[in-house]
């Protein structure tokens, strides 16, 4: 049985005979007259009395009832298979931070493998553009740390990352292996994120318990701060524990009152049409993040 047959016979009882039947549906009556007898083959019962007008069986009569179920659960089946397929190709935008780039591509290449049609474009920025970037609908989701919404969004929170002081192997400070406190730091020149890192951000809230602020460089590319504070002398760098550090650079010990920064998945609210193909992204993503692929 098909689709094609469901319909036939629908349309005989709506219209009463074989031949208005196959006004309606464009087909010569012959071809009205070979689906039923298909169909009727196919379900082993008769289900009209044969003569001009279409006179259905006391069997056709219960199918007839339960016909229109039939055809409205394949239409959605066939529109259901045909979404599925419709996801095998297209394109995906993702919003990560800059510290988590160096586990994409090992997850890219196995995505990929499952869904080869897919496109993937990864924006990479920092908390506050890919917040914005969420809102106007610019990505389907992002990476990055937890921040007060101006918009409805979820946060599924990963892993940790922490604030990290380093500096030169030539710097004064690098000689001792003591602990540092923020206030003695405040000597120094500071080069830290972009203005409106989330890292910067939470870095000023904590030096304001100093009494003192330092002097500050900033860099919106946290991995390039090493090669700031090697080049700029006596200056301390402030990036964060996935980014790896230079031989000819070591990382001070800083009383901290909590250099914690949680990564997660941000989602719009608004706008969080999460298909299978994105689904299956988002698993990969969490899976090489929560196995610390990035440490």
């Amino acid at each position: 049985m098909d689709l094609k047959e469901l319909i036939t016979f629908q349309t005989i009882v709506r219209e009463g005979t074989f031949s208005k039947a196959a006004q309606s549906l464009h087909y010569a009556q012959s071809t009205i007259t070979n689906q039923i007898k298909r169909l009727e083959k196919e379900l082993g019962i008769d289900l009209f009395n044969r003569g001009w007008e279409a006179e259905l069986t006391p069997a056709g009569k219960i199918f007839a009832e339960e016909v229109d179920d039939l055809i409205n659960h394949w239409k959605f089946v066939t529109e259901q298979a045909n979404a599925i397929q419709k996801e095998e190709v297209g394109y995906i935008n993702i919003g990560i931070i800059e510290s988590i780039t160096s586990i994409v591509p090992n997850i890219l290449a196995r995505y990929s493998k499952e869904k080869p049609k897919i496109v993937c474009n990864f924006i990479v920025g920092n908390t506050n553009s890919l917040a914005a970037a969420l809102e106007q609908n610019e990505v389907d989701f992002a990476i990055c740390a937890e921040i007060a919404g101006r918009f409805p969004y979820s946060f599924e929170p990963l892993y940790d990352e922490q604030l990290v002081f380093v500096v030169s192997k030539k710097h004064p400070l690098a000689n001792n292996s003591r602990k540092y406190s923020l206030k003695e730091l405040c000597d120094y020149p500071i080069v830290t994120g972009g203005k409106n890192c989330i890292y910067q951000l939470k870095l000023e809230k904590e030096f304001l318990s100093a009494s003192k602020k330092p002097f500050c460089y900033t860099v919106s590319q946290l991995s390039a701060i090493p090669t700031f504070i090697i080049s700029l002398d006596r200056t301390i760098g402030v990036i964060v524990s996935s980014i790896p550090i230079p031989d000819n650079c070591i990382k001070l010990d800083v009383e901290i009152n909590n250099s914690d920064i949680t990564i997660g998945i941000m989602r719009n609210i608004r706008n969080d049409n999460i298909t299978f193909s994105k689904q299956l992204l988002l698993q990969y993503l969490k899976e090489g993040l929560k196995n610390n692929e990035i440490k």
